[in-house]
Order: structure tokens, then sequence, then C-alpha cells
């Protein structure tokens, strides 16, 4: 599950969106690049694991024979009889193999750090060591304010993937102050999707049904997908909950409009409880994919609900900086060539426009087709009397005499008719 809110404010249709699109052409390269590095990384692991092997296996056969060794000595010892000439060479070539194993093995360690740092120069020829410069320090009110960001994008991710006590230390240690309001819809969905992994429908149906009326105005079928899970259940328990299914089954009363089909399927699966469902054209029921379907279910109507997405802002901004990155180091590097710095230099707005794919779709946006540039808060897009729509910066610029004359067709207007629009 998880839980974005705040940055990009998702409408409820737009949540359960995934993370940047893999074909995409940025995203391939940076695939390639992660893959190029994955590679050195198991050829090292590779040489680890036959290192690990063989090392076990020689010291395993040097124990034995200084095991051997030292039996022998403790049985001449016993006798009370000298040392003899052919002992004395077995324990001088002992200490020689023992020096030579030793040897061998540290040489063969030593072999390793060869490819060790293959993984380190492999990183290097395939990423940037130093990508903090890509975006001006400027971008940030402070130093303190983008920590803060940070410390509260990993807290929200970890409260969303249910790391609740990680997260609490981390709020400690950073002396972090999250408000028990933000927390709650976290715990509160984090343990109903527990008792669902647990195949526990109570706390969810509960939570359904206190909920009714909001989703239905979200056109979700979360509570008739529960009630026929529970159904299914009962199913399952065989002839002995033939009766008890027959009872349930009026919870599907409110849903026989939208739902009838699938009601009149779970109704006559009953003719085949007694010979077993298992081998009745109804066996698909039965199917343990609905656990994870309920579990998504719930996941994106409970987050469509509490005004949350299903990714979170960290997992989000994580995979949509793979894909912006390398296009923000070209761009960077072509500034300070020409040195042109002044190009960038708003707090919420990119250099260029970067194609994420249409999964990073989150909201509509608009672009004043006079200034070319992204409508904001403090510059709304304005829809004047003839339909056109530009910017309110671009509205003022145009304003000539008191009126104003439309870029697009020869209406003359006047600028506080002007209104602005929302998308």
């Amino acid at each position: 599950m998880g839980l974005v809110r705040g940055i990009w404010e998702p409408s409820p249709a737009q949540v359960g969106l995934d993370t940047v699109d893999p074909s995409h052409p940025q995203a391939e390269a940076t695939m390639e690049q992660c893959a190029s590095v994955e590679r050195e990384v198991d050829k090292v692991l590779q040489k680890f694991l036959t290192y690990g092997q063989h090392c076990e296996q020689s010291l395993e056969e040097l124990l034995r024979y200084v095991g051997q060794l030292r039996a022998e000595l403790a049985g001449t010892a016993l006798q009370g009889t000298p040392l003899s000439a052919t002992l004395s060479l077995v324990m001088s070539q002992c200490c020689r193999k023992i020096k030579d194993t030793v040897q061998k093995l540290a040489s063969d360690h030593k072999d390793i750090h060869s490819s060790v740092s293959r993984v380190g120069k492999a990183i290097d020829r395939n990423f940037d060591s130093e990508i903090c410069g890509v975006v001006s320090d400027a971008v940030w009110d402070s130093r303190e304010k983008q920590q803060q960001i940070l410390q509260m994008a990993i807290v929200e991710h970890l409260y969303q993937q249910g790391m609740l006590s990680v997260a609490e230390e981390l709020c400690q240690e950073s002396t972090l102050n999250v408000d028990l309001d933000f927390k709650q819809p976290f715990l509160e969905l984090n343990r109903i999707l527990e008792a669902l992994h647990e195949q526990d429908l109570g706390p969810a149906l509960e939570w359904a049904v206190s909920h009714r009326q909001r989703l239905l105005e979200l056109n979700s079928s979360l509570e008739f997908k529960l009630h026929r899970l529970h159904f299914i259940r009962l199913l399952a328990g065989g002839p002995e909950k033939q009766l008890e299914a027959l009872s349930y089954a009026r919870h599907f009363q409110p849903f026989a409009r939208l739902h009838q089909r699938e009601i009149q399927v779970m109704m006559g699966s009953l003719v085949y409880l007694r010979l077993g469902l298992e081998k009745s054209p109804y066996c698909h029921l039965l199917d343990n994919s609905h656990w994870a379907e309920i579990c998504e279910t719930f996941t994106r109507d409970a987050c469509s609900l509490l005004g949350l997405s299903v990714e979170s802002p960290l997992s989000v901004s994580f995979a949509s900086g793979c894909v912006a990155l390398p296009v923000l180091m070209n761009i960077k590097a072509v500034i300070e060539q020409r040195q042109c710095t002044g190009v960038w230099s708003h707090k919420d707005e990119l250099p260029i426009e970067i194609e994420l794919g249409m999964k990073c779709w989150y909201h509509s946006v608009f672009a004043c087709p006079i200034l070319r540039q992204q409508t904001s808060d403090s510059n709304p897009p304005i829809k004047l009397i003839c339909g056109h729509v530009i910017s309110r910066d671009a509205l003022n610029k145009l304003i000539n005499g008191g009126k104003l004359k439309c870029p697009y067709c020869p209406m003359e207007q006047n600028p506080a008719d002007g209104k602005r629009i929302i998308f």
C-alpha cells in the first residue's frame, strides 16, 4: 500500500497510478546503467562465494591434518619415547603446509580486491559521482527546510509500508514532530490490510459499512466484494455451511441492481455444494487470487476516500528522478557551458519539459500559449469572454489603454471580465 499526499494532490480517479513507465527511453538507459553495475556486482559475489567454499574446504583439510599429527604426538608422549626423525620431518612439513595454505588464501583474497574495484569503476563510468549540483540550492528555502522535507517523505513512506516502529524511531532521532491526525489514516489502513492478509474480513467490512455513502459516491464496489468473499468462504465450508450461506446472501440485496450477474453466479454455485465446488463449473470462486484482489481494491478505494494516493511521494520522486536526472544533468552542462545560469531560477518549474510517461500524470496542467510558461497559483489561467485561455501575466502584458484585445481573435474586451479557471 502506498499513500501519496500533499505534493500532487491526486484526484480519486488518478489514485493507484504506478511510477515511471519502464519502457520510457530515459528509463531504459537508466536501467541499462544499473544492469551494467549489477553484472559487476554479480561477478564479485560469485568470486566471494567460490572463495568462501575453497577457503572452508582448505581449512577443514588443514584441521584434519593437524588433528592427526596431534594424535600421533600425544601417543608418542604417552609412551615416553623420544621424538623420532620421521615425526620431526612430518611436523616441519605440517608447519610449511599451514604457512602455504594461509599465503594462498591471502593471495586469493587479494585478487578479489581488483574485482571490487571494478564495481566502483563501473559506478563511476555509468553514474555521475556528483549529482547534488544538478539542482541549485536556491530551489530550496533553506538547507534545514530541505532536510525536513526529505525526512517527512521518508517517514510517510515508512508509515505507508507498515513499518511503524521504524518511522517512530526516525521521528525521535530527527526530532520531527508528526501529528496524530497525520498518522491515523496510515495506522488504520495498515491495521485493516494486515487483517486482510490474515484472511480476516471483519475490520474491512466494518470500515466499508461505516463509509458506505462516500464509497457509493466514488462508484466503489468494495463493500460488495467483501460480502462476496465472505459468502465464498462459507461456500468453501461445504454443505454444513449451506444454510448460513443462504442467510448471509441477504447482504447482496442493496447491490442486486449493479451486480446482478455476479450474484446469480454465486447463487448457482449452491447447486454443486454437495458434490464439491472444486470439481464444478464454479471452481474459480475458490481461487486464492480473490484475496490479493480485495487487498488492492481496499487500498485503492480507501486511499481515494481519504484523499491519499497508493504510491508514496518518496517512491514516485525516486522513480521520476531516475528518468529526469540524465536530462537535467545534460541541460545543466549546457547552461554552464553557455554561461546562462539565469535560465533556471524558478523554484517550482524545470527549465525544460521532461516526459515521464502517462503513468506519472496526476493532474491536468496548462501552459500559457503566449508566454510559454506553465500556470501556477500566483499566475493562474484566465478565460476570456471569447473563450480563449491565457495566463494572468500574459493578460496584464496585453492590456493597452484599459482594454484587452484577444491575441487569437479580434474581440476587444474589458480585462476585468476575464475569469480564473481551475483544471
